[in-house]
């Protein structure tokens, strides 16, 4: 893909601001549309003042926002969501509206400007638990959500498959849970949570630490996002791809011992948990094979960066509600 003129809905965001970064570095020139409905904003401020750069606050749900944003853009990264369980269970009637109704909306906008590529921003929790504790999901697996966060998501892929048309390449990726250090640092992801509590409580709780979750870095995540921008609409177009890498599933547990390996005085108290969580393992094969995605960061990795930048200093308060979601 030549220099193009993207749109991307969260830039501000945690995985957003690592996004706009690269792609702003790949001589892209790119539109952020974000509310700061959390966060601060800083993590746009290293962008600013580039003619490259443009950021304007709104709010996804509204139309007149949405029509703005999508004038003279080539290509739409749509990542505006109220992410994860706890936030969503929060405010249903604004998850739905945010998730499911603001995707339909904009991609029903985008008939009618001359973006040509969308890509949409899923997830992994999609799978919810696998009836088979042993297999990997593949992109083709049937659909388990058991929670309202993945719900919407689950609708909002069928909206994007739905989109798909001849000049139109529309994308799902389906991320494994995030991790490591962003612009807009966040502390309410399971490694980065766990590194925090371990370094600067000296202690972890942990709930269901049987279950399992693939884990990809916020780099190499927003790495795959580019990769699929880039790549022939052909090879993308009306694609599900998961993002990750499978050797990078793991238990809850083992995040635990790789923590207390580093952090040998941690006390670990651990919570029985037996209802039905998410217990899934996820297939990388298909983004590797299609696109030759690799991730360049191991979950060993992640807890070392998080465990740095706390013993650095560069963040006060961690646990500061900037810092979540």
């Amino acid at each position: 893909m030549n220099e193009t003129r993207i749109l991307v809905t969260g830039g501000a965001g945690y995985l957003g601001s690592m996004l706009t970064t690269d792609l702003l570095a790949r001589g892209h020139t790119v539109r952020v549309l974000d509310s700061l409905a959390v966060g601060d904003g800083s993590s746009v401020l290293q962008h600013w003042g580039r003619k490259e750069f443009e950021f304007r606050a709104g709010d996804v749900r509204d139309q007149d926002v949405r029509r703005f944003a999508l004038d003279d853009v080539d290509a739409v990264v749509h990542l505006a969501a109220i992410v994860g369980d706890p936030a969503c269970a929060r405010d249903p009637d604004a998850a739905r509206m945010v998730n499911l109704d603001a995707t339909r909306a904009l991609l029903d906008e985008c008939a009618s400007s001359q973006a040509s590529r969308f890509v949409f921003a899923s997830t992994c929790s999609n799978y919810g638990k696998l009836v088979d504790v042993d297999a990997v999901a593949t992109e083709d697996w049937e659909l388990r959500p058991v929670s309202l966060y993945a719900e919407t998501k689950v609708a909002a892929e069928l909206a994007v498959s739905a989109a798909a048309r001849d000049g139109f390449a529309a994308t799902c990726l389906r991320f494994a849970t995030l991790y490591g250090v962003s612009a807009r640092m966040r502390f309410d992801l399971t490694v980065n949570e766990f590194a925090r509590d371990a370094l600067v409580n000296g202690e972890l709780v942990v709930y269901g630490e049987q279950f399992w979750r693939p884990y990809v870095h916020v780099r190499d995540a927003a790495r795959a996002i580019v990769g699929v921008l880039e790549a022939a609409p052909a090879t993308v177009a009306g694609e599900v791809f998961n993002v990750g890498d499978t050797a990078q599933n793991f238990r809850k547990q083992d995040l635990v011992e790789a923590l207390v390996a580093r952090l040998p005085d941690t006390t670990v108290e651990r919570v029985a948990r037996t209802e039905d969580p998410r217990d899934y393992r996820v297939s990388f094969a298909k983004i590797r094979e299609t696109l030759g995605f690799a991730v360049t960061r191991t979950v060993s990795d992640g807890i070392d960066e998080v465990v740095g930048l706390l013993r650095s200093g560069v963040i006060a308060d961690p646990f500061g509600a900037a810092f979540r979601n």
